[in-house]
């Protein structure tokens, strides 16, 4: 024995578990693999599907239309259970950060681009949803650092629009069927450009408020090195008097 104590020499007393650190990264990885982020896969998947079955045979074979809603109905459930099944189970991954708004907008922007491209719909609207998308995530990354910005009852409203709209566009509908999916788009529309303006609101006075708690962190600590600077200055000062006072007095 050498007397050292274990935790001392570095090691902490007991045998070491097989796999330790290797097994939690493991783990880790393997996590990548869980049933939240296969969804999101299996929607981006789908993505290039949607677009053969709408676009197959002219894209105006209703069969055909029939089985890409089916594609997107799928793609839009799986989009309603992924996010949930992640922050439930905890099984929130970085793949899943990011893949999972790309498949989100993938799907979105392929079934409107596809449906402006056949003529069904108007390609203002598809600029105004697509550019609101884009412009929305982008500025989520522009204040990450600061916040995250929540996603509002009105932009789940919003989704639910978009989605309900455009499905009711990939099927051939005829009739009052036609009409009501024009409306039903049309509010979509007006969710799309509100939630957007709101998230912009959200974005600035967030940044504005993050902003402000790092120059106050920095004034802070800017506070505290003057005053560790100004004890220390004064440090060698008292020492002195001491020892000379001490010297006096044994004189």
């Amino acid at each position: 024995m050498t007397g050292v104590p274990a935790s001392a020499a570095g090691g902490s007393g007991a045998k070491p578990v097989r796999g330790g650190k290797l097994g939690t990264a493991a783990v880790n990885q393997a996590s990548l693999w869980n049933i939240a982020n296969l969804l999101t896969m299996l929607r981006l998947v789908l993505v290039p599907g949607f677009v053969l079955l709408l676009l197959h045979n002219g894209g105006y074979d209703p069969a055909w239309r029939s089985f890409a809603w089916a594609a997107f109905a799928i793609a839009m459930i799986t989009d309603l259970f992924d996010g949930h099944l992640a922050r439930t189970y905890d099984l929130v991954t970085d793949f899943g950060k990011i893949a999972d708004p790309i498949a989100d907008k993938a799907i979105m922007g392929a079934a409107l681009i596809c449906l402006s491209y056949l003529g069904d719909l108007p390609w203002w609207v598809t600029g105004v949803i697509l550019f609101r998308e884009i412009g929305i995530t982008l500025m989520r990354f522009w204040v990450i650092r600061h916040a995250v910005i929540p996603a509002s009852r009105g932009g789940k409203m919003k989704t639910l629009a978009q989605g309900t709209a455009v499905g009711m566009y990939v099927l051939a509908l005829t009739g009052p069927l036609a009409t009501l999916r024009f409306w039903v788009m049309a509010v979509a529309v007006v969710l799309t450009v509100v939630t957007g303006l709101d998230y912009v609101r959200q974005a600035v006075v967030l940044r504005r408020k993050g902003l402000a708690a790092e120059r106050a962190t920095a004034a802070g600590a800017s506070g505290m090195a003057e005053g560790r600077g100004a004890a220390g200055g004064a440090g060698p000062v008292s020492g002195d008097s001491t020892a000379h006072g001490s010297t006096e007095a044994e004189r």
